[in-house]
């Protein structure tokens, strides 16, 4: 599926703690803002949902997509 729509892309990087997720959700309530949701290869914490909050991947399959080119982005 393709999915063609003009916009901005902004990426947000940081170490852990310094407020992404918090910026991203007083971003993500203007109606013109959309969010993507991140692959990571950590554990889930306590109130972490998959597919909401990340999707959790092992190691193995993380690289498999770098190999795909599926990401725009990837550390």
């Amino acid at each position: 599926m393709s999915l063609k729509k003009r916009g901005t892309m902004i990426i947000l990087s940081s170490p852990s703690g310094a407020g992404k997720t918090t910026l991203v959700k007083l971003l993500s309530k203007k109606k013109n803002f959309f969010v993507s949701i991140s692959h990571t290869t950590r554990t889930p914490r306590s109130n972490e949902k998959e597919g909401i909050d990340y999707f959790f991947i092992d190691k193995k399959s993380f690289k498999k997509l770098i190999e795909e080119n599926e990401f725009l982005e990837f550390a």
